[in-house]
Formats: structure tokens, C-alpha cells, sequence
């Protein structure tokens, strides 16, 4: 462990000055001074506003080529490149009038453009804007994004899904390293609390090319929160409340920054009873309680950025075993029970040379689960330590051809010391390399790529030969080629074409390679396969987007055929009363995408209109339907923003229509689920009272109170319904 973190406080060691600064002014397009412009280098966390005169600077800057991103809202973002080796630049900006969206700079991709600049299409969210819709977790605040739905276990357990894809075909990324958290499970949950995320970045597709196994059906990319400006001391104190499962949830953050120092620190504590369904009762043990904790510290000067994070989530959680049982209100949880604690820890570190940089990040995952069946003795416990490392180096541009080479790799390692296993102890080695490109011509953009990944895994023996949880030793190597290839052109200034083509693949999991036992809640006796493939996907994507000043359309399409898709189907047999069920492979197809409207009227500047529409379907080769596959969704939104007089400014109200269409397309293990709709509101803004300033929503979720049962919720077999109304009352103060 010492050894670890001498390694992640490697990147502290390098300290010189500089002096290098960029000055400007900007303006609007009749030259009108703009203040409140967001000036930003988001790869050394460097940000400032310009002041009413439109000035800004930017001191202490790295040598090199970097990108500066001017932002406002109801302006076109923009985005440029410089080249700082004087130790002086003015540099002046003329913003373009743009009401419906501000752009964003894109994180996840290989080359951090707007997203309008993109050749691949990112689904980009702010946590603020998943907040306002009143959503009571981070994974039920992504479900609302077109193409992301959730398998759930009450309002606790949330796993994503991705174009009918979850589990360990969904890579979770949060503080720029690989999040790993025993993923396989059913009831192993996302793991994440939203006090201290930024934004989150949702790539639906293959994304083997920059992140390796298990990025097959797409990457969920959590930027964490930004540091303050320089010279800036910034408090902050967030409160929540819910009515439906007398919850709370409070965050309290603070940070502050020098010219070339940076720090924050937040800590959240979230609390919730039994969720109510429509007729009043309670889903008993669905409580959950939830401590979270995230700082982090940033250096950088001319050569050289680093900014290292740390993030604790302890998590309390209560397993639904009897369905509508004992009705409590109380939030302490009851056998059967998960305590799992999760530590990250990340290290990010930039190096500038003249023409080029060079992007190392380490990272270190400690997650520790434990599950209590009757007593406080744990009946499973798992500890899994991850470590993570990723290089990219940026090589100078050759006139449009942007260039990127690297390596990733991962080394974990899982161990047991409960009665039950579920998993046999096994060490996990990854190993990538992969080149990309982006060549720029008119208005068209083509990037490529191409990668080479091995994954070993090495499991121990354990039990006896012929008894329930015998595990046979493994020594594995799974070995994968992918490449992908885009195009992005501009029919027009406002139309926008994309084509992506991918592979992916995904090496089986230690639970489908060796599982031998009962599964708990589902009474199946699962037998693991020791000779599974790895799943190889080849994913065709096709984006067409058209914007103007009040009215953007999109249509997203895709079909996405999975060689060795991994399953479960029974053998016929029996054993101790349970169905047996092994793993096995067949080639699998899912298709189907997204379209949607943003209407924004002239002249009714106030009212916004949003409408979208989310389909997949997804069959095995002999056209059996795969399972969790999400139903069609309907999602229409009006809102309407204003402001009154000097005390409430920033003010939205919104009407929120979300219809599910039935599930009819079951699996042979699944039921068909009927279709339903619900209705949510919302109000907020900014207060201004005297000298207080505080930001507040109210939402009303499932506001007629509707009895639904989502096709996703592991409690449906059970015909447990889904929550019931929940008021949402949320209040924000910064100091």
C-alpha cells in the first residue's frame, strides 16, 4: 500500500515559476463588451470571468499548445488553440448569438473538442440540470438522458444500461480512472454519490479504442467537480429533501486556489427509509444510507499540471427479501444487508514540451463489500484493489493532423474471507496500446484508430471436486484487435452528419468463467465456463443534428451485432431443488437509436419545448429476445424560465411527460411488462433576499401518484410496484 501511494505522489515532485499570460477582451458581434464569459483551459483546471468591461486574464500558464474555451450563456461556445512560448499574448474574442444551447468541451474522447466539433456523438449533462429534475440518485439522474435506463433494486440499487447493454459491457469512469466495484453482481450498484461531480459524459457505443475491455457497450465518464478560480475562496452548504422516503440528503464543500495552487473538499451524508408505492405501503428493507467524502489538490506552472483526488463512499444498504413486509419508517437498515466501502484515489498529471504534451494518470480503487444474511457476522465478503494506469502522448500537429499514441493497463487483484464466495480469488492483468488520429479538411473531420489489448486472469483453487462452490484453478489470456473509423462533415452551417464504425470487445468475468452454486433471489444453481470467448462487437452509429437559433432536431441510429454473446440457458438438470443454468455463447444483434426536437419559439424567448423519443431492440441469432432490454420511451418537456423583479432571478417552471411504452419483447426468463405514464413537475431559481442569496427547485415526481412497474426492476417478479409521488425540495447556499 505505502509503495501505491508513493507512486500516485510521484507527480509532486517537479516545481519551477512561470510568468506566461494571456490577456483579452471580448466582445459581442456589434462590439458590445460581454462580462460573466467563462474563460477556461480545462486540462490544467485553469478558469476566470471576464469583468464588465469584457477583459480577462489568464497568468501562470504552461508552454506549449493548449486549448482555451470562451463560454456564456445564450452564446455560441468557442473554442481556439494557442501556442504560449512569450510571456505575454493578447488574444480578443467576438462571441456569436446562440439561445438554445451552450456548447461543451468533451472529456471522454480521444481529443477534447466541443461537442459540435466531434466527430463522435457524447451525450453531455451537467449535475445541476439532473438535480433540477428532482432525481434522488446519480443513477436515476442518467436515466433521464435518451438511450441510458437503469436495472433497479428499490431506489437503492441502480445499475446503468446503455442501449439495452449493462453490467461489465458498461465502463464507468469517475475521476479520470477506471472505476471497478464488482460490477458482475446484480445487486452491486453504481457505487458513486453526485456531491462533488461536475458533469457526466455518456458515450453509447464501443469504446475499445481509449478504454479496453468492457467498454463494449459504452462509457458513463463522471467529470468531478471544478476547482475556484485564483484567489478565490469559495462555501457552499446543499440541502434535500424527500418526502416519499423521508429522505435527506446534505453536502457541505468548500475550495479555494492560489495562481498555482488548488484545493477542495466536500463531504455528503444521504439517508432514506423504506420507498412508498401508490397505495401507501412501504417496500420493506429498500432503506439505504450513504457517506461520502472527496478532496483534492492541483499544482501546475509552465511545464508541468497535476492535480491529485480522493474519494470515500461508505454505503449501507438494505436487501428487499420480503417484499411488502414489516412497515417502518426508520432508516437503520436490516438483515439481509450490504456495507460496502469504496476508496479512489487518482493522480492526473499534464507535461508540456514545445510542440507537444505528454497525459499520465494512475489511479488506485479499494473496494471492500461485505453482505449480512441474519447476524453481524459477514456471510460475503470481498475485497477488490485495482490499480490503474493510463499514458497518452500528444505528438505535434502536422498542419490538420492531430495525432495521439498509448498505453493502459490494469492490475487487480480480488480476495475472500467470508463463508460464502461467489467469486474465487484471481489477479486480473490488463495491457493496451492503441494510436489514433484526426484529420480536419473544409468541413469535414475523419478520425481513426486502431488498438491491441491482452487481459490474464489467474484464479487459486477452492472447495472440493463435486461439492457447490468448487472452484478449479484458472490460468487465462484473452487477446482482442479493435479499430474504429469516423466521419463528421457540415452539409450546411446548421447540419450536421456523423458516421462511426467500432469494434469492441469484452473478456468473460470471473463469475460467467467459474461460478458454481446457488444465486441467491433468482433460485438458479449456476455452472461458470472456464473456455467462454471473449464478446467481439462491431457497431455501426449514424448522427444527423440540425440547429438553428430556435429549433434543433436530432435522429441517432444504430446496430450493433455481438459475436459470442454471453448468456445463461438450463440444462434440464436439478440439483437441491434449483434449476441449473450454465453459461453459455451465441452471436447477438441489438439495434434501434434516438430522435428528438428542442423548440425554443420567437418571440416567447421564455419557453423551452424538448421531446424525445429512445427505442432498442435486441435478439440472439435465432431471434430469442435478449434480456433487460428497456422499453420504448416518450419523453416530452416544457419549460419555461423568467425572472421577477430584483429577488428571483433565474427562475424556471417545468412540465415533465415521460410515457413507457409495454414491453412485449421479453426474454424467456422475463415477463411483459405494460405501459404507463408519468407526470413531473418542477419549479426553482435563484432567491435574493436582503443580502441572502440562495438557489432552490420543488419537484413533484409522479405527481398523480401512478401505479408502475418498470421492465428493469429486479423487484417485478415480485409485483412490487415502483415509487409513488415523492415532493423534492432542494436549497443551495454559497457562502
Amino acid at each position: 500500500m505505502k509503495s501505491i501511494y508513493i507512486i500516485l505522489l510521484l507527480g509532486f515532485t517537479i516545481i519551477t515559476s512561470a510568468q506566461n499570460k494571456i490577456i483579452g477582451t471580448i466582445t459581442d458581434k456589434d462590439t458590445k463588451p460581454l462580462p460573466n464569459v467563462i474563460i477556461a483551459i480545462p486540462e490544467i483546471h485553469k478558469e476566470t470571468i471576464s469583468d464588465t468591461n469584457g477583459n480577462y486574464s489568464l497568468s501562470n500558464l504552461p508552454n506549449g499548445t493548449f486549448k482555451i474555451v470562451f463560454s456564456l450563456v445564450g452564446y455560441a461556445t468557442k473554442i481556439i488553440s494557442i501556442t504560449n512560448s512569450e510571456k505575454e499574448i493578447t488574444q480578443n474574442i467576438t462571441l456569436e448569438d446562440n439561445m438554445i444551447h451552450m456548447d461543451e468541451v468533451i472529456v471522454s474522447t480521444a481529443f477534447n473538442k466541443l461537442q459540435s466539433q466531434n466527430v463522435m456523438k457524447v451525450e453531455h449533462a451537467s449535475l445541476k440540470s439532473l438535480q433540477q429534475k428532482g432525481t434522488a440518485t446519480l443513477i436515476e439522474g442518467l436515466a433521464t438522458i435518451p438511450g441510458v435506463s437503469q436495472v433497479s433494486t428499490g431506489t437503492s440499487i441502480g445499475k446503468p444500461v446503455i442501449r439495452g447493454l449493462s453490467g461489465n459491457r458498461v465502463l464507468v469512469y469517475s475521476q479520470g480512472v477506471r472505476l471497478e466495484n464488482q460490477q458482475f453482481g446484480e445487486e452491486h450498484g453504481l457505487g458513486l454519490n453526485d456531491a462533488g461531480v461536475e458533469s457526466v459524459e455518456v458515450i453509447k457505443g464501443p469504446a475499445s479504442l481509449l478504454y479496453g475491455s468492457d467498454a463494449l457497450g459504452g462509457v458513463l465518464y463522471f467529470n468531478p467537480e471544478k476547482f475556484a478560480n485564483p484567489k478565490e475562496f469559495k462555501a457552499d452548504f446543499s440541502q434535500r429533501a424527500f418526502t416519499n422516503t423521508l429522505g435527506s440528503n446534505t453536502s457541505l464543500g468548500l475550495k479555494t486556489s492560489t495562481e498555482n495552487w488548488k484545493f477542495l473538499a466536500r463531504g455528503g451524508f444521504n439517508t432514506h427509509a423504506d420507498y412508498q408505492i401508490p397505495n401507501g405501503d412501504r417496500v420493506t428493507n429498500t432503506r439505504y444510507n450513504e457517506t461520502d467524502f472527496k478532496t483534492g489538490i492541483g499544482y501546475s506552472n509552465s511545464t508541468f499540471s497535476s492535480v491529485l483526488r480522493y474519494n470515500f463512499n461508505r454505503l449501507d444498504l438494505g436487501i428487499p427479501e420480503t417484499g411488502i413486509g414489516q412497515q417502518s419508517t426508520s432508516h437503520s437498515t436490516i438483515y439481509p444487508k450490504q456495507a460496502v466501502d469504496n476508496h479512489i484515489l487518482s493522480l492526473h498529471n499534464n507535461f508540456y514540451f514545445k510542440n507537444s504534451k505528454l497525459d499520465a494518470d494512475l489511479g488506485y480503487i479499494f473496494n471492500d463489500r461485505s453482505e449480512f444474511e441474519d447476524s453481524n457476522v459477514a456471510s460475503l465478503h470481498m475485497k477488490l484493489r485495482t490499480l490503474n494506469y493510463d499514458l497518452k502522448y500528444y505528438l505535434p500537429k502536422l498542419d490538420k493532423l492531430e495525432t495521439i499514441i498509448g498505453i493502459q493497463g490494469m492490475h487487480q487483484t480480488n480476495s475472500n474471507s467470508g463463508e460464502e464466495l461467489l467469486i474465487p480469488d484471481a489477479a486480473t492483468t490488463d495491457f493496451g496500446i492503441f494510436g489514433t488520429g484526426n484529420y480536419e479538411f473544409g468541413k469535414n473531420v475523419l478520425q481513426a484508430g486502431l488498438r491491441f489489448d491482452n487481459r490474464k486472469i489467474v484464479s487459486k483453487t477452492h472447495g472440493i471436486l463435486g461439492n457447490e462452490g468448487y472452484f478449479e484453478a484458472l490460468d487465462k489470456n484473452f487477446d482482442s484487435f479493435n479499430a474504429s473509423l469516423g466521419y463528421k462533415t457540415n452539409l450546411s452551417d446548421d447540419f450536421t452528419i456523423r458516421l462511426n464504425i467500432a469494434s469492441g470487445f469484452r473478456a468473460p468475468n470471473l463469475a460467467e468463467l467459474t461460478s458454481n452454486g446457488v444465486h441467491e433471489g433468482s433460485n438458479r444453481y449456476e455452472i461458470g465456463n472456464p473456455n467462454l470467448k471473449n464478446e467481439q462487437n462491431l457497431q455501426t452509429d449514424l448522427n444527423l443534428e440540425y440547429k438553428s437559433s430556435h429549433f434543433e432536431l436530432f435522429a441517432n441510429g444504430f446496430y450493433n451485432h455481438i459475436n459470442n454473446y454471453i448468456f445463461i440457458a438450463p440444462n434440464g438438470n436439478v440439483i437441491a431443488g434449483n434449476n441449473v443454468y450454465d453459461y453459455v455463447q451465441a452471436n447477438a444483434k441489438l439495434y434501434g437509436g434516438e430522435a428528438g426536437i428542442h423548440f425554443h419559439p420567437h418571440p416567447l424567448d421564455w419557453l423551452h419545448f424538448t421531446s424525445s423519443f429512445e427505442t432498442v431492440i435486441g435478439k440472439k441469432d435465432n431471434e430469442n429476445n435478449l434480456p433487460l432490454i428497456p422499453a420504448n420511451k416518450w419523453n416530452n418537456n416544457f419549460r419555461g424560465e423568467f425572472n421577477i423583479k430584483n429577488w428571483w432571478k433565474d427562475g424556471f417552471a417545468t412540465l415533465n411527460i415521460e410515457s413507457t411504452f409495454a414491453q412485449n419483447n421479453n426474454s424467456q426468463f422475463e415477463t411483459r411488462t405494460n405501459d404507463y405514464t408519468l407526470i413531473n413537475l418542477g419549479i426553482g431559481g435563484q432567491i435574493i433576499i436582503s443580502k441572502s442569496i440562495f438557489n432552490f427547485n420543488l419537484n413533484v415526481n409522479n405527481a398523480l401518484n401512478k401505479n408502475y412497474i418498470s421492465h428493469l426492476s429486479r423487484l417485478k417478479s415480485d409485483g412490487i410496484p415502483n415509487i409513488g409521488r415523492n415532493i423534492v425540495l432542494a436549497v443551495n447556499f454559497t457562502i
